[in-house]
C-alpha cells in the first residue's frame, strides 16, 4: 500500500515513515508543505494521504486544505489528517466534503502504533476513523435528532462513529454481536435513514450523529 506524508516536523515525519515502512506500507513520498503535498500527489501512485493539519506558513488549516484539494482532484482518495489538538470546526468540514476514506487523529494517537495502524488501514479501505475525544467533543455541541436514541444506541452510535463494526463494538460493550446488531438497526431507524446498503447507511448515521 503507497502511502504520502505530509508533515513538517522532520523528526515526526521519518518517525511515521519508518513506522509505516516496517509494518508493510511504501512510502511514496514525504512532503513538508501543501506545494510539495500537491506535487507529490501529481507525479505519484499513493493510495492513503496522512496529513497533519497545521503547516507552514500559518501553521492553521494548510494541511486540511491540501487534503480536501487532493480529495477533490482525486476522488475517494482515503485520507488521514491528525492534529495536536481537537478542532471540531476542521473534523466537520473534511467530513463534509466526503466521509467514505477519511480519518481524523490527535497527534497522542500516533504514539499508540497499533491503533494508528489500524486506523491508517481502515481509512485506507474506505472506512470513517475518528479520534474518541474529536467524537465526544463534537458530540456535545449536538443534540437532535440524537434526543431519539436510548444511552445504549448512543454509545453504540458513538463507537460506530470511532469506525469500528458490529462485532467490534460488541466486544468494547461487552454484549452479543446480535445485540449490537439489533440496536444499530435501532439508530437507523431512530435517524429515519433511508434503506439502503448497510455501510452506507451506516456512514449516514456517522453524518447524522456529528450534524453534518
Amino acid at each position: 500500500m503507497r502511502v504520502a506524508i505530509l508533515e513538517d516536523n522532520p523528526i515526526l515525519a521519518e518517525g511515521l515513515g519508518l513506522l509505516l515502512s516496517n509494518s508493510g506500507f511504501e512510502v511514496a513520498a514525504v512532503a513538508a508543505d501543501a506545494d510539495e503535498f500537491a506535487k507529490a500527489m501529481a507525479e505519484q501512485e499513493v493510495e492513503i494521504a496522512i496529513v497533519d493539519v497545521r503547516l507552514p506558513p500559518t501553521f492553521t488549516d494548510e494541511g486540511l486544505r491540501a487534503a480536501i484539494e487532493a480529495r477533490r482532484l482525486r476522488p475517494g482518495l482515503p485520507v488521514l489528517v491528525f492534529s495536536q489538538y481537537v478542532e471540531e470546526i476542521y473534523a466537520a468540514e473534511l467530513l463534509a466534503a466526503g466521509s467514505e476514506g477519511v480519518g481524523y487523529l490527535l497527534k497522542d494517537r500516533v504514539s499508540r502504533v497499533d491503533e494508528f495502524l489500524e486506523a491508517v488501514r481502515r481509512v485506507a479501505a474506505g472506512g470513517t476513523v475518528l479520534d474518541p475525544e474529536v467524537v465526544s467533543q463534537l458530540m456535545v455541541k449536538k443534540s437532535n435528532p440524537l434526543d431519539r436514541l436510548t444511552p445504549r444506541e448512543q454509545e453504540v452510535l458513538a463507537l460506530m462513529a470511532q469506525g469500528l463494526g458490529n462485532t467490534a463494538i460488541a466486544e468494547k460493550l461487552v454484549v452479543s454481536e446480535g445485540a449490537v446488531h439489533k440496536h444499530v438497526g435501532n439508530v437507523f431507524l431512530k435517524l429515519d435513514l433511508p434503506p439502503s446498503d448497510s455501510g452506507h447507511r451506516r456512514v449516514l448515521a456517522v453524518l447524522a450523529y456529528l450534524g453534518l
